[in-house]
């Protein structure tokens, strides 16, 4: 067994440069595999079936992406494709200037408004085993929540083009394979500082698991951080588009704290898990967070919209 390790030791010294680059390569490409080919794996996913017969969007919803993307100045609609999705807002994937484009799925609910509830009312949603009653105090307030007006339609929609149009999906992708490169750098420094180039193996050994630690942190830390910037910097561009969108995305994050409120209520102590009383999701751990809080995201809207910078 030591004889193996040592004989792997020894073939990572000596291609390490090789092993390392194919490596960063390999997890770069399983992280934008889903982005570079979003018509086999993430609509296939997001898809939204009704009995047993796949969903297509409505004219309505074709319309308003179709208005959006003209809002944004998309030089290419084609590069772009909307399609019926589960869930309760928008989500996309995907590379706009790849062959294959990029991919937005428009839930039903966007088909409701305040006279007809259809697209929330004919669903049955089951919270933790248990079919939610729309007539009840709950369900009341979780409808209240899930109907967007049309700018705040706008605004969810523009977010996710702004998110795929920047390129976020590459940033994103980017995070892993650059953590695992700081990881043999790490590895090389420690080495150094401490002398054990030429040191026992048990010592570089040691150093080779601190070095992943290390990598470790660095990657929770630097994907908060690039995952909040894509997140502030999509809010900016579509609030940016009007004064109309910047009112419809202050709405749109209103309805979801209180959807994250009434599914805290409705789920339990699970709920409580998951959902602070504010709305906002929870950390997933001591050192990554969920999402980037939906308090802070409204609330930068609200500034610039104080501040008429839109």
């Amino acid at each position: 067994m030591v004889s193996r390790f040592l004989k792997f030791s020894v073939f990572l010294q000596k291609y390490r440069t090789p092993v390392l680059i194919a490596s960063c390569g390999g997890v770069f490409a399983a992280n934008m595999f889903y982005h570079v080919f979003p018509d086999m794996s993430y609509r296939q996913l997001y898809q939204a079936w009704h009995k047993g017969e796949l969903v297509t969007l409505s004219e309505k919803l074709q319309d308003v992406f179709q208005q959006v993307l003209k809002d944004y100045n998309v030089s290419s609609s084609k590069n772009f494709s909307a399609f019926a999705s589960y869930g309760f807002h928008p989500v996309g994937a995907g590379v706009p200037w790849l062959p294959a484009g990029a991919q937005i799925g428009l839930p039903a609910n966007f088909n409701s408004t305040v006279d007809d509830l259809s697209g929330i009312t004919n669903r049955t949603i089951l919270i933790t085993g248990k079919v939610v009653e729309w007539d009840s105090d709950t369900g009341t307030a979780l409808k209240e929540a899930l109907v967007f007006s049309p700018e705040a339609q706008k605004f969810a929609i523009a977010r996710e083009i702004a998110r795929l149009q920047s390129g976020g999906p590459v940033m994103s992708g980017a995070v892993a394979p650059f953590c695992l490169g700081g990881v043999w750098v790490y590895s090389l420094l420690l080495k150094q500082v401490f002398g054990l180039h030429a040191g026992p193996a048990l010592f570089r050994g040691a150093v080779n698991v601190l070095a992943l630690g290390l990598g470790a942190v660095s990657y929770f830390l630097v994907s908060d951080s690039v995952s909040q910037w894509i997140d502030y910097n999509s809010d900016r561009r579509a609030a940016g588009l009007s004064r109309d969108y910047a009112k419809g995305g202050i709405e749109f994050y209103d309805k979801i704290l209180s959807r994250n409120k009434t599914m805290r209520s409705l789920m339990g102590k699970k709920g409580e898990e998951m959902y602070a009383p504010s709305g906002n999701l929870f950390p997933a751990n001591l050192l990554q967070l969920k999402h980037t809080p939906y308090t802070s995201r409204r609330e930068w809207i609200a500034t610039l919209l104080k501040e008429d910078t839109v």
